[in-house]
């Protein structure tokens, strides 16, 4: 059985050895690999033809034009014109609210962070998600359940303004780039701080829990 994937990623040695490693699927899968190293190759492959999986690293080198700045970026539109293709999202980053936002975002088939998976381990994701599962590497699933357990407090505004912290954007600013009010970020702040356990303290310390605890 042939299996036509895309697989994307900046670095053409990490290509090479995804493609390698699927080679010895033991299901007797011919596959048939196309890749791009960006964005806009990746677009431009995805506007003329249609895969049965793509794999995508979360960071790319974006494609401006088309407003295409990422992975998720590119897993958007795949899941807007062929929403039957499985998407596999290979990230570097192991912070909770990142894996969180990618889940929300496409629901990919299968999530993976890089640290975490071996030959072995990308040959059983492969093979578990084209047979219709869903695959998260331990990382993921570790974070994501930890995380999942207080998102009353970490729902998309919340996570937005820590995010929007890490970047250096002053609190004044902060409604300048989400639809929030001054006081209604104040008291989300106040809800942060609840969950990070910090009765009395600045944007540095809410920074700092954000680190400790794996968010950022």
């Amino acid at each position: 059985m042939k299996i036509k994937v895309l697989m994307v990623d900046d670095h053409p040695s990490m290509l090479e050895g995804y493609k390698i490693i699927l080679s010895y699927n033991t299901m007797g899968y011919d596959i048939e690999t196309t890749t791009a190293y960006n964005c806009e190759d990746a677009f431009s492959v995805l506007m003329s033809e249609k895969f049965d999986l793509v794999f995508l690293d979360y960071s790319l080198p974006p494609f401006e034009k088309e407003n295409i700045s990422s992975g998720i970026d590119l897993a958007k539109i795949v899941r807007k014109n062929a929403p039957k293709t499985k998407i596999v999202i290979l990230t570097s980053h192991s912070e909770s609210i990142i894996l969180y936002d990618i889940t929300n975002a496409i629901k990919p088939e299968g999530l993976l962070v890089k640290s975490d998976f071996s030959a072995e381990e990308l040959l059983i994701a492969f093979e578990k998600i084209v047979n219709g599962g869903i695959y998260k590497s331990v990382t993921v699933s570790q974070n994501l359940n930890e995380l999942l357990s207080n998102i009353g407090y970490l729902d998309d505004y919340n996570r937005k303004i820590i995010t929007l912290l890490s970047q250096g954007i002053k609190t004044k600013n902060i409604p300048n780039y989400i639809n929030l009010s001054m006081s209604a970020v104040e008291k989300r702040k106040i809800q942060i701080r609840d969950y990070f356990g910090i009765k009395k303290g600045n944007d540095e310390d809410i920074l700092r829990e954000a680190k400790r605890t794996g968010l950022l």
